[in-house]
């Protein structure tokens, strides 16, 4: 990857002094070694809308054994347990059993 500071004149006409990248990797260690503080010229806000939360909670009892074996779980698939429990319903339900 070739990196240049452009000129005012070159931003003037668009160009931006990020880098085009081929890949992600390229594109994340790009952006570790690099303040965005001094590329905050080049950002443009945008507007964001968010859905409401459409679904409804619900609360389980566990016994500190089965909540403790849950929490292990979902550590190590690097989720909460809530998630793993939700997702492990919803594979069930999906089973029709």
């Amino acid at each position: 990857m070739t990196q240049h500071k452009q000129s005012g004149r070159e931003q003037e006409e668009g160009q931006s002094r990020i880098p085009r990248f081929s890949s992600r990797e390229e594109e994340a260690q790009w952006f570790d070694t690099h303040d965005l503080g001094d590329y905050q010229d080049e950002f443009k806000p945008v507007r964001a809308t968010f859905a409401r939360n459409l679904s409804e909670g619900i609360t389980i009892r566990l016994d500190v054994t089965t909540l403790d074996k849950l929490r292990s779980e979902a550590h190590k698939k690097g989720i909460g347990p809530t998630t793993l429990a939700r997702m492990w319903i919803l594979e069930r339900l999906a089973e029709g059993t």
